[in-house]
Parts: C-alpha cells; sequence; structure tokens
C-alpha cells in the first residue's frame, strides 16, 4: 500500500533494500547448504556413490565330475549363458522392464509371475537367474536389447551335463535350483550365485563335496547398470571329483538287455570288495532335464508312465524273492540242525496242513527228493517240510545276517528296507497271530517277504565268499573296510553253493538253458518267480488259463540270481524282470551275459 503523503522514490529505495536483503539471506543458505553436503557430509555422500558405482557379483565354483571306474566323464560340465537381473539397479518399477524382457526371450507369464515372486523374497541387491540355457547365436541379440534396460546383464556359468543322458541317471541323480529349505541349510548365496545343488542319487549324497567353494568379483558399473571395469577377484574353487565302481561298458550293456523288456533292474557286484559294477534300471530319465528347471509337461510324463523311469528298481523295487529266499530257508534248516546232505522228503505236488493245499510249481510233484536236488530242481515241497520244522523267527535271523530287512550302506537316497516277517511284526503291524501255514509260504519266498534287488546280490555275494558281510558301494578309492566273517558253518555254506553251481550245469537244473558254457567261466544261479496275481475262477471260466494271459501289470516278475566263476567266486549279479514270467527264461539270460562280460573285462 503507498501511503498517501510518502515519496515515489524512498518507496523505491526501501523496496530494493527488502529485495536484496532476501537474496543474500537466501544465498547464505544455499551457500551453507552446499558447504555442508561438500565438506560436512562429504565422506558419508563419497561412500554411498561408492556403493552406486560398485557392485559384488557371487561366482558359481564348477561342480566337480563323476567318473566311470576306467576314468570315463559320465557327468560334467559345460558352458551356459544365463540372463540376470539386480533389482537395485532397475528402480522401483521392476514389472514394466521385466515385461519388455520377457517378451525378447520368450519368457511365458507363469514363468514371469514365478520370477517376480522369487525377487520379491530376496534383498534387491542379490541378483536373480531370470532365464538360463541361452544359446550363444541369441545372446548378441539379447545384449543389444539390453542397452535400455539398467540392471540384466548376461553371465556365462558351467553348467551340469550329462553326456550320456539316461545312462546310469539312478545312480548319478540331477541337480536343479536351490529350494527355500536348500539355502537354509547349505547358505543363502546359492541362489545369489546361481550354484545348483544335487537333487538325487550321487549328486545329493555327495553335494558339499562336488559342489565347491562359491567365488566373487567387484566390478565398476555405470548408472544404468553396465559394467565399466572389474575391481578384484577371488576365483571359486572347483568341486571334487568322483571316481565309481560303475564298468560304463557293462552298465550300457545291462541296459541294452533290460531295454528289451517294459521295466526291470540288474546289479553287478564284486563279492569279496563290495564293488558295485552296474546298477541299471528301465525305463531311466535323462539328467539334463532338470538341471535348468524340468517342463511341467516333461515332469508330469515322468510320473504318469506306467513303467516308473524315477524308481531305482534295484534298491527301490521290493519284491518276494520267490524261490532265491529259498537259499535262506535252507542255510537256516542247515544252521538249526533240522536237515543235513542226506535229508529227503517225498514230493507228490503238494502238502497239506490245517486243511489247505500248498502245491509244488510242479503239480505232478518231484518224487523223492534230497537237499542239493531240492535247490537245483527248486522243490517246493520241500522247503513247506522245512517251514514246518523251522521257526519263522529262525528263518528271519538268517535273512538279516545275510542282509535281509535293513538298509545297505550304499547311500543312495530312498533305498526300500525289504521285509523280513517274524512273529514280532505281525503282532505290532497287523495285530494278530502268526500261522503255521504262513511259515511254509514264507519258505518259497512268497507271503509277507520283500526284498530288493540289492538286498539278494548282498545275500548271494555273502553265501558265495565265504560268509563276509561284505557291504556293496559305489565310489572308488574309498578306504574298504576288513568284512567281519559271519557265524555260519562253512560247510553249510558251501553245501548252499554246490547247490546253486548244479542249478546251472546240471540238466534237469531250473537254470541249465542260460548257463555258461567257456570252460573256467562256468556260472551258478538261482531263478525266481514271484507271483503277483492269482488266476480268480471267474478268469478262468473266461479263457484266462496261465500266467502270460494276464493283463502286464498281473504278470508274475522273474528273477534270477547267479554267481562266477564257480571254481573261484568273484562275481554276483540279480537281474528282475517286472511281469516278465518265469524268471530262469527272462532274467537268467541277462544274468548269464552280464556274469560273462564282467568275467572278460577282468573287472
Amino acid at each position: 500500500m503507498i501511503f498517501r503523503n510518502e515519496n515515489p522514490k524512498t518507496l523505491l529505495n526501501r523496496r530494493s533494500f527488502l529485495l536484496g536483503a532476501a537474496q543474500i539471506a537466501g544465498l547464505s543458505l544455499l551457500s551453507g547448504r552446499l558447504y555442508y553436503l561438500q565438506i560436512l557430509e562429504r565422506e558419508k555422500y563419497h561412500l554411498l556413490a561408492e556403493d552406486n558405482r560398485l557392485s559384488v557379483r557371487l561366482l558359481a565354483p564348477e561342480r566337480g565330475k563323476i567318473l566311470d571306474r576306467q576314468g570315463l566323464t559320465v557327468a560334467a560340465s559345460k558352458a551356459n549363458f544365463r540372463l540376470m537381473i539386480v533389482p537395485e539397479q532397475v528402480g522401483k518399477n521392476i514389472v514394466e522392464p521385466l515385461q519388455k524382457i520377457s517378451k525378447i526371450i520368450n519368457l511365458s507369464p507363469d514363468s514371469l509371475e514365478k520370477l517376480l515372486k522369487e525377487i520379491k523374497k530376496k534383498p534387491r541387491f542379490l541378483p536373480t537367474v531370470i532365464q538360463e540355457g541361452l544359446l550363444w547365436k541369441d545372446v548378441a541379440k539379447i545384449e543389444m536389447s539390453l542397452l535400455d534396460y539398467p540392471g540384466f546383464f548376461i553371465e556365462e556359468v558351467q553348467q551340469r551335463y550329462y553326456p550320456f543322458k539316461e545312462f546310469g541317471a539312478h545312480i548319478l541323480g540331477y541337480v536343479s535350483a536351490p529350494t527355500e529349505k536348500d539355502e537354509e541349510k547349505k547358505g543363502a548365496y546359492l541362489s545369489a550365485a546361481g550354484i545348483k545343488v544335487g537333487k538325487n542319487g550321487l549328486e545329493k549324497l555327495h553335494d558339499n563335496k562336488l559342489r565347491g567353494l562359491v567365488g566373487s568379483r567387484q566390478v565398476e558399473i555405470n548408472a544404468r547398470g553396465r559394467l565399466i571395469r572389474e575391481i578384484s577377484r577371488q576365483v571359486p574353487k572347483k568341486g571334487k571329483d568322483l571316481n565309481l565302481t560303475i564298468d560304463f561298458e557293462l552298465q550300457k550293456h545291462a541296459v541294452s538287455l533290460l531295454s528289451k523288456h517294459e521295466s526291470a533292474g540288474a546289479v553287478v557286484m564284486n563279492i569279496h570288495t563290495g564293488e558295485v559294477l552296474c546298477m541299471a534300471s528301465h525305463p531311466a530319465f535323462d539328467g539334463n532335464l532338470f538341471t535348468n528347471g524340468i517342463s511341467h509337461q516333461d515332469w508330469k510324463g515322468l510320473l504318469s508312465d506306467p513303467y516308473n523311469p524315477l524308481t531305482n528298481k534295484v534298491i527301490q523295487g521290493q519284491y518276494a524273492p520267490g524261490s532265491a529266499y529259498k537259499l535262506v530257508v535252507a542255510l537256516a534248516a542247515l544252521e538249526n540242525n533240522i536237515v543235513d546232505v542226506n535229508t529227503n522228503f517225498y514230493c507228490p505236488g503238494h502238502v497239506s496242513l490245517g486243511g489247505r493245499r500248498f502245491h509244488c510249481w510242479k503239480r505232478g510233484g518231484h518224487g523223492k527228493v534230497d537237499f542239493l536236488e531240492a535247490i537245483y530242481r527248486s522243490c517246493d515241497v520241500y522247503f513247506y517240510e522245512l517251514g514246518k520244522r523251522l521257526d519263522i523267527d529262525a528263518i528271519a535271523s538268517v535273512a538279516r545276517r545275510l542282509g535281509f530287512g535293513a538298509l545297505s550302506n550304499i547311500g543312495l537316497p530312498d533305498e526300500k528296507p525289504g521285509l523280513v516277517p517274524t512273529r514280532a511284526w505281525k503282532k505290532a503291524a497287523l495285530k494278530e497271530s502268526w500261522y503255521p501255514g504262513e511259515s511254509l509260504v514264507a519258505s518259497i519266498g512268497q507271503g509277507y517277504v520283500l526284498a530288493t534287488p540289492l538286498q539278494l546280490v548282498v545275500m548271494l555275494a555273502r553265501i558265495s565268499n565265504g560268509g563276509f558281510a561284505v557291504e556293496p558301494h559305489l565310489i572308488r578309492g574309498e578306504a574298504e573296510p576288513a568284512y567281519k566273517q559271519l557265524s555260519f558253518s562253512q560247510a553249510n555254506l558251501d553245501l548252499i553253493v554246490k547247490g546253486l553251481e548244479m542249478v546251472s550245469n546240471v540238466p534237469r537244473g531250473t537254470g541249465y538253458r542260460t548257463r555258461i558254457t567257456e570252460k573256467g567261466l562256468e556260472m551258478g544261479g538261482k531263478s525266481g518267480t514271484t507271483q503277483v496275481k492269482r488266476i480268480t475262477m471267474a478268469e478262468r471260466r473266461a479263457g484266462v488259463r496261465k500266467n502270460a494271459d494276464l493283463p502286464w501289470k498281473f504278470r508274475d516278475h522273474g528273477l534270477f540270481i547267479g554267481f562266477a566263476p564257480i571254481k573261484s567266486p568273484r562275481y554276483a549279479a540279480v537281474v528282475i524282470v517286472e511281469h516278465g514270467g518265469f524268471g530262469s527264461t527272462v532274467a537268467g539270460p541277462i544274468v548269464r551275459d552280464l556274469l560273462l562280460m564282467a568275467q572278460k573285462r577282468k573287472l
């Protein structure tokens, strides 16, 4: 407001003074703030600038190799390009740039959603893998696209690779990205470094040894997150190699033989050292499918396959051992002085107990049978008679010492223990007493008795090596323990071995047709056929006359166990052909071929 009597010139001077004073005050405040930022807070903001300029990136170590007993690499590493993101360098809004990037690399909406959830769980300064397995031809194109997006970069790492795909898949296992549970146990740096962890098989069992030690590098980056230079580097330490007892050629031959059937398993072992020379399960899976995350379609296909490719039939398949279990019963009878080599029983084709008939596989009967003949002709009635005279717990005691009813020391995940029935087991599990007829059924390896092929090969090894408690193992170079000798009579063990020799080398033996004829390489063995389902009267009326007339999943399993050479035993082998029928017909020839090859290769 201008007062009526005030001079205009005086008024102008006053306004100039006020404006000047305000400017001086503003400049003073600005100068003070600049002084505060540049001088007093200099160290603080210098450090903040360093944080924005420097970035620490973790370096994944190369995983150790897995080699067969001859030094052939069966699990290795190869170059892998992967796209990474550091959310902190992208900014607060990471959804939009991720959506644009996902179109460039063809990332599905589901995968993008999963990625965003993963990013939210982790600190923003940690890198996260967007996509792995990028092809070299695509890397340059993606790099050009990333120029517009700070916080994204491509790095080269070593990726697990199985050169023979399905070979030894159930032994080797596979690797995959760590879960939250893995990181709780093994360290939160795993996913930050993009390290894969073992998820099954030896990859899981020896993960700490194979994985190695993570490294790091400190790099200078620009405002858009692009690499300017490397400041320092701590080199990652490669994982240690594993040397297997498995022989690639023997394993390959086993797979070739098993693949002629829908579902089967085979194992070969050195009876003195416990070295597993072959462990094959058919069908198998390709471990490479899991390395960068298996697709939903592939995973669904594996789970729905009726032949169970994810199951290692050697350690996870639990089968009634059939006539192979007669060796346990025979040894128990000898050890308990129930019979000797001269004990005879008459086989009319069946025995009766408690108003029930128990049939021999040979309906017309074997006639008068002695101990060795009962083994090589596999007379059920002879073993029914032993079952009448032996307590089930006495059979169980011998079975356990031979390796049944418990996990081995092989260490592979998800091994099954089988089942050795006893009176106490039935009372606890089924709340029922043991019945005499159940002993007869158990005496021919049926009923409640369950065993894995690995347990059967251990049994055969312990019988044929003089009664030493050999344990199976897969890693070569480890110190082998001095196996203790089991408390069996050597004379009794020799009788069992003699019976096995006759199975394959006496014309009436059940394994005679699958014998090895080459001198000095002869084998001994025992067939086994595991009943899966009885043919009902209704099925018989419908025309089902024999086991082969049933649907595949209801047919008997075929089993054969064998050792060689008979003069100086060194190898034991077991083959199971699921729903394959007679063991001597379908499994016997495979055992013969594997034992022959093991001897010729002098493994």
